[in-house]
């Protein structure tokens, strides 16, 4: 069962409702200087020139003074329900800036992203949370940039995986 804070359950009940739900994400790898920290809700302004918008938590140890999570257009596709489709999502950042596709397309191995979810007057109180997902491609357009991510495979599992036998498992034989 997951936790949901007082404030978050209460704008889920409310008629109309003052409070904003943001998304946090967090891109990391090892061929990046920092990690990248993106918001969907524009809380602040950080800088004027160029104008840049940012959100501050102390998500994942994130100095909410000197690593704010600068504000991006992003939208998400729902995965698909069908039986046979992967399970993964996608994330659609609007294409501002020239750089943003510089690094997508510098990176050979996958970057991981973790993502959560807090509310706009709340951000360092974690509503939802997922890490360790990796991003899987990156198809870039004139408009937008589409990340598809997901969680590490099922299929990468060994197999065959240990045996219930009394060595490993000493309570089962009792």
């Amino acid at each position: 069962m997951r936790r949901v804070s007082l404030n978050a359950r209460q704008a889920q009940d409310a008629v109309s409702i003052e409070e904003i739900y943001v998304a946090l994400f967090e891109i990391s790898h090892p061929e990046l200087e920092d990690v990248i920290r993106l918001s969907t809700y524009p809380a602040e302004r950080f800088s004027t020139d160029p104008l840049i918008y940012c959100t501050r938590s102390t998500w994942r140890g994130a100095n909410p003074v000197t690593e704010p999570w600068l504000w991006t257009i992003a939208s998400a596709l729902l995965p698909s329900d069908l039986d046979d489709a992967p399970a993964s999502a996608s994330i659609v950042l609007e294409n501002l800036d020239s750089d943003m596709v510089e690094i997508c397309r510098s990176m050979i191995t996958p970057p991981s992203i973790c993502m959560a979810v807090v509310l706009a007057a709340s951000p360092n109180v974690i509503e939802a949370e997922f890490l360790d997902l990796q991003i899987l491609a990156a198809d870039i357009d004139a408009g937008s940039i589409t990340l598809s991510i997901s969680r590490d495979e099922i299929e990468a599992e060994p197999f065959p995986s240990g045996r219930m036998t009394r060595d490993r498992f000493p309570g089962l034989h009792l």
